[in-house]
């Protein structure tokens, strides 16, 4: 009797007996494994899988596949090429015997990739992040709209309300002194005076 298993992302057609080599299994040598993903055992076709099926086999050795060579070469102005050698990693096995049912009673070993030997860390549990607060509007703050004043767009005004502007009545009582500090500190390069602000920031203020 034959059956048709499946590992390494590999299918495999063996009956009793024979010797494969498949992708590297967790497992030593002289080891009893069991592999349960059994596509098809004699004529019984599996959708996807037969359920109870497993085929048991005994692990002589851990080997390495030929080296194979890999040479890339790229046709640029600065091209670059490049040998690498690999050799897979391999497990040497002898099927034992072909369970059409019974699989899970078996108390065999299950066969697993090398690469899942180690349970990946279970993910730390994401907290949920505090919702950023929406952004207030002008009337909801009690804040002017300081984008009415010539040559004050968004970021401007932003700007402004950083610097804890945030009135018409603040501008329009500006002093020459608090002028030329906050030319100085927002690096408005005398836009204050050239777009008349404070004039402006007057009218505004008074509706």
């Amino acid at each position: 009797m034959f059956a048709v298993l499946k590992t390494g992302g590999k299918q495999y057609k063996v009956q009793s007996g024979d010797v494969l080599r498949v992708e590297k299994l967790a497992a030593d040598a002289g080891e009893k494994i069991q592999f349960n993903e059994i596509l098809m055992v004699g004529a019984q076709v599996g959708t996807p899988t037969v359920d109870g099926a497993a085929v048991q086999a005994e692990v002589i050795e851990q080997i390495k596949g030929p080296k194979t060579i890999n040479f890339v070469k790229r046709r640029r102005k600065h091209s670059s090429q490049r040998t690498k050698g690999h050799r897979q990693q391999l497990t040497l096995l002898r099927v034992t015997d072909i369970l059409e049912t019974g699989a899970d009673a078996s108390g065999v070993k299950a066969a697993v990739g090398a690469g899942s030997v180690a349970a990946a860390a279970p993910a730390p549990a994401k907290t949920a992040a505090p919702k950023a607060a929406a952004p207030k509007t002008a009337a909801a703050t009690g804040a002017d709209d300081l984008k009415k004043l010539s040559g004050v767009g968004p970021a401007l005004e932003k700007k402004l309300h950083e610097a804890g502007v945030t009135t018409f009545a603040q501008i329009a009582a500006w002093s020459d002194e608090d002028v030329a500090a906050m030319d100085e500190k927002l690096s408005f390069k005398g836009r204050i005076e050239r777009e008349g602000w404070i004039a402006q920031a007057k009218e505004l203020a008074n509706g």
